[in-house]
């Protein structure tokens, strides 16, 4: 199978290159900005064709959230209008894409695990162009496979592992916001589950990957301490209002992900494992 990239020197683009070699029955193609501009449709048309892709994960996004805020026309370009077009362009050659999307389409106001057909209701730039490449994806080319994502994290990139790794060896002490749940997500897991569903029979739709598991960031953050061996600094909770920001953070955006299991067999593994495999790696490149 032929398997186009975009967006590959990100967190989760960085993940699948390392993980390609594994799979040897494909051949990949990997791009980022300066290889393929995914909002210009010709040279788009040009890498799907030279590269017969049958298969497009999409990994390139805007997901600065806060700038989101001031920056809606590029956000809006990054996530609703270019994954359109790459739709637009794989459907007219019988392909499928595979598209990440986020937690941020729903407002972090429940109090039980999302579903995939709960009620989408986004309160930030970000979420909102979020939720329309999704929509836009889904009518451009209905083989495609959405897959929602939270708290990303990865050896690659900068991210809020390597953020609270860096805090803690220079601060004493450091306020992390309590009363925001989620789970944390190891790009490489995720990277690993879009190259299962690339491999699989197309089950088109909407899913939820984020790994097993629930906690608070302050929670993240002790146990990002913890397994990197900090005991120098004290991590005080924090309520959000204590901590303002331009976009606001849902509450709670814990994922269902069910539907993943079920459909296309992914393991999850559950966050503090991954995080201490993540952790681990970091370590040893130091």
């Amino acid at each position: 199978m032929n398997i186009l990239v975009t967006g590959s020197n990100g967190q989760l683009g960085s993940e699948l290159r390392q993980l390609a070699p594994q799979y040897t029955a494909h051949h990949f193609l990997f791009t980022d900005v300066a290889e393929l501009d995914i909002t210009n449709r010709a040279a788009v048309r040009t890498a799907i064709a030279e590269h017969q892709a049958e298969v497009l994960i999409n990994c390139a996004a805007f997901t600065a959230v806060d700038k989101a805020e001031s920056q809606e026309e590029l956000a809006t370009l990054l996530n609703a209008k270019a994954p359109q077009l790459l739709a637009e362009e794989m459907a007219a050659v019988g392909g499928r894409m595979i598209h990440v999307s986020t937690d941020y389409v729903f407002d972090g106001t429940a109090h039980v695990p999302y579903k995939e057909d709960a009620a989408t209701a986004p309160v930030t730039v970000y979420g909102r162009t979020k939720l329309a490449g999704e929509e836009a994806v889904m009518q451009a080319c209905p083989a495609s496979t959405i897959v929602r994502t939270a708290w990303l994290y990865s050896t690659f990139g900068n991210n809020f592992v390597k953020t609270m790794l860096r805090l803690g060896a220079e601060r004493e002490e450091l306020g992390v916001i309590f009363d925001q749940i989620g789970t944390p997500t190891y790009a490489r897991d995720l990277a690993q589950a879009l190259l299962r569903i690339a491999e699989s029979e197309p089950h088109p739709g909407i899913y939820h990957f984020s790994n097993e598991g629930v906690c608070s960031w302050y929670d993240f953050t002790r146990e990002i301490h913890r397994l990197a061996g900090i005991t120098s600094c004290r991590v005080r909770p924090l309520h959000t209002e204590e901590y303002p920001t331009p976009a606001q953070r849902p509450h709670y955006s814990v994922l269902d992900k069910t539907k993943i299991k079920q459909t296309f067999g992914v393991s999850i593994p559950w966050w503090a494992d991954s995080l201490r495999e993540c952790i681990e790696k970091l370590m040893s490149d130091m």
